[in-house]
């Protein structure tokens, strides 16, 4: 193996191998760190990827992927130091007792290596056992508090998903038989690397119905609706940080699959239109979760519909496509994963203040918290798209070019978007003003919330005002991309 993929190579074991060194730490003090540590030097090493580009027979490292793991791997850093004094508290409370704690740092990184795995790879085949091991990896993640609702939500998670990745298989196997005929038999017909080249020539048939399938599979993972119904149930039992995690590297990844293959169907005249698939999965998702956030009376809940409804966004910018559209398509998906994981590290925090995740015990986080209340209601609005984050800017690009595309499609987007900010603001109002409730659980010190005004911070500038070579990064790899 040459250097450059020794460091790709790195980016992958190394969670890998700390998640089986961490299954055999006895204390959870110690584990903390160490899954800190390496999700330290995962993240520096993921920083060495942009200036190491590199397609191999194995990996497929393009600014893609790369953009993927550089914000899986930050994600995953400050997840990891949210999850220290997370855990903490909810050992001394019993709610976990050392071994699932230590299974909760083993799993942690093995959630990341696969996630990391997944993206890298440049083979379809090896790109679905990654994914599949992820979901195994979150799922028993999910399952760690033992309770009822936990257990359930574990195996909703795992009957739902598995359904999916089964169905992403057949794809997968299909997309296979139809790319042997040009490029024979082995490993480039599994490549990704490769199918766009040849894309043209594939039996269109054969493609539209790899596609139908990989889109439904795929999609089951990035939670479109109709698709959706594990998630609500994972974020809203699982150990919150967990789902800053999920937020940013599952759903991410299989939305990132979900516009490689509108890329590869997309080249071949005689196959289906790809983008009006991905605008109809991201309408949908859009509009579903918009009017189901005003039922939800579960903050982690809320925030996992309003996560679906993001999502939406994403799928539709990618459907959309052209330059102006996967520019704001990734955009989106990046701003919306450091917002997400800030209000999930908050929220995380504040049901274990309150003792509670329902809105009714919640209210008058400012004045009870003020720290964390304010950084909450700052993350609630960035959600929301409201301006100096990134958000707006990439709901603006988007709201823009579907009105110079594809006017009609205007008014679902538009009170999809409406309905979703309306029920955000209100929830802000909810939680974070008010008289505020009791506060039974640990004050939250200042330095757990450094990792959400970090993430929060980096959503500002991307909005406000974008550096010229993160402008090049997003518009060399929106190029990339089949119009």
């Amino acid at each position: 193996m040459n250097p450059l993929q020794s460091i790709a190579g790195a980016v992958i074991v190394l969670p890998l191998l700390a998640s089986a060194l961490l299954f055999t730490v006895r204390r959870t003090e110690v584990s903390a760190w160490i899954n800190i540590a390496v999700s330290a030097v995962v993240l520096g090493l993921a920083c060495l990827l942009p200036w190491h580009l590199h397609v191999s027979t194995y990996l497929l490292v393009d600014r893609l992927s790369v953009h993927v793991v550089l914000l899986t791997a930050f994600i995953g850093l400050c997840s990891a130091w949210v999850s220290r004094d997370y855990i903490a508290v909810e050992r001394d409370a019993e709610r976990l007792d050392r071994r699932r704690a230590q299974q909760y740092f083993a799993l942690f990184q093995a959630l990341l290596g696969f996630v990391l795995f997944a993206v890298l790879s440049n083979n379809l085949g090896v790109t679905w056992v990654a994914m599949e091991a992820a979901t195994i990896a979150g799922v028993l993640v999910v399952g760690l508090p033992r309770t009822e609702a936990a257990v359930e939500a574990s195996w909703k998670y795992f009957m739902i998903c598995g359904v999916g990745i089964a169905l992403a298989l057949f794809g997968t196997i299909v997309l296979y038989l139809a790319a042997q005929t040009v490029l024979g038999a082995g490993l480039p017909a599994m490549s990704w690397s490769e199918l766009p080249a040849v894309a043209a020539k594939l039996h269109a048939p054969l493609l539209n119905l790899a596609f139908v399938f990989l889109v439904i599979g795929y999609g089951t993972k990035a939670g479109l609706a109709p698709l959706h119904a594990w998630m609500p149930d994972a974020h809203a039992e699982g150990p919150t940080p967990v789902s800053a995690v999920l937020a940013s590297s599952i759903l991410n990844v299989a939305l990132t699959i979900l516009l490689r293959l509108r890329d590869v169907v997309g080249r071949n005249a005689g196959a289906i239109s790809p983008g009006s698939v991905l605008m109809l999965f991201g309408l949908l998702s859009l509009l579903m979760a918009g009017f189901s956030l005003w039922r939800r009376r579960d903050v982690k809940r809320f925030f996992s519909f309003s996560t679906i409804e993001q999502n939406g966004i994403v799928a539709f910018a990618f459907g959309l496509g052209g330059p102006v559209g996967t520019f704001a398509g990734l955009l989106h998906m990046t701003v919306h994963t450091l917002c997400k994981a800030a209000v999930f590290q908050c929220v995380g925090r504040a049901t274990q203040l309150k003792g509670s995740q329902k809105f009714a015990d919640m209210s008058g986080l400012i004045a009870g918290s003020r720290m964390l209340g304010l950084t909450l209601a700052a993350a609630i609005v960035a959600v929301a798209g409201m301006p100096p984050f990134g958000l707006f800017t990439s709901e603006f690009m988007m709201l823009a070019e579907t009105a110079k595309r594809l006017p009609y499609a205007l008014i679902p987007l538009g009170i999809g978007l409406l309905v979703g900010v309306w029920a955000l603001l209100w929830r802000l109002i909810t939680l974070c003003m008010g008289e505020p409730t009791p506060n039974p659980g640990p004050m939250p010190h200042w330095s757990a919330l450094v990792p959400a005004w970090a993430q929060l911070a980096i959503a500002a500038v991307l909005g406000l005002a974008m550096p010229g070579a993160v402008y090049a990064w997003f518009a060399a790899i929106a190029a990339g991309v089949v119009s």
